[in-house]
């Protein structure tokens, strides 16, 4: 008898292991459904968008170029990107957008002769334009704040070639080609209200494949000589990303459908 009522009381034990795994896990999956939230599915949003950029040191802003007696640099020293997007929520938890930007590069060189002793430079701006399609995931922080990183791709075109002269020289940048391609990835916040559209506050960070356009710093001696230093200038850079959603209704027929 004693037997059976210690195997009754292991197996009694088994059973509230297994029941309260099973309430653990239950409360997991909840807590994860939760903090993943849904995004907004059935809803297209247009939004506007400002990019400062940032020169940072770690994404080698800073192109040298180098010939006998002949020395140069073209530095990113900032820019500004804006335009228009669009986000499609296809699920709960996933959105793909798209849209339409225009992006300045601003860069500084420099041109010296070490036997001359001149030494000269100036700016010049290097205009291109994105078409990017990316997909984000949400995260939910709070009650309207979210956070969303993205991953894609963009078609990027430039338009022409730039040149800028200073007093014994000057500055070419030759587009690689009029169209190439770039990835880039995102991570941001974002503040949704219920009737005011939707505040966003992230970061881009936008790499091309390959050079996006060839760098010639030339100087011209006293007889008129040129002497060129050509260097590939990659086009990479960091944003701040400020933008703006409108606010739209979810599309009630899409989600009857989807349900």
């Amino acid at each position: 008898m004693a037997y059976f009522t210690s195997l009754s009381r292991m197996y009694g034990r088994i059973r509230i292991a297994r029941s309260s795994w099973r309430s653990a896990c239950t409360t997991l999956v909840f807590l994860l459904c939760g903090l993943v939230g849904y995004g907004q599915r059935g809803v297209a949003t247009l939004g506007i968008q400002l990019k400062p950029v940032l020169p940072l040191d770690f994404f080698d802003p800073l192109t040298s170029f180098a010939r006998p007696s002949v020395t140069g640099t073209v530095e990113l020293t900032g820019g500004f990107a804006f335009g228009m997007s669009v986000r499609v929520g296809l699920s709960n938890m996933f959105s793909l957008e798209t849209g339409l930007g225009q992006i300045t590069r601003r860069y500084a060189f420099t041109i010296v002769n070490d036997t001359s002793g001149y030494s000269d430079g100036s700016e010049v701006r290097y205009v291109g334009y994105e078409l990017p399609i990316t997909g984000l995931v949400y995260i939910r922080l709070g009650e309207q704040l979210w956070m969303n990183t993205a991953m894609g791709f963009s078609m990027d075109f430039y338009p022409g070639d730039v040149q800028r002269d200073v007093e014994e020289g000057r500055v070419y940048l030759f587009r690689r080609n009029w169209m190439q391609f770039a990835v880039l990835g995102n991570l941001g916040l974002e503040y949704r209200t219920e009737k005011s559209g939707i505040f966003y506050l992230g970061a881009t960070y936008h790499r091309p494949f390959g050079a996006m356009a060839q760098a010639e710093l030339t100087y011209y001696g006293r007889d008129f000589f040129p002497y060129p230093i050509r260097q590939d200038l990659s086009g990479s850079y960091r944003t701040v990303d400020l933008r703006y959603y409108f606010h739209e209704d979810p599309d009630r027929t899409r989600i009857r459908r989807g349900r």
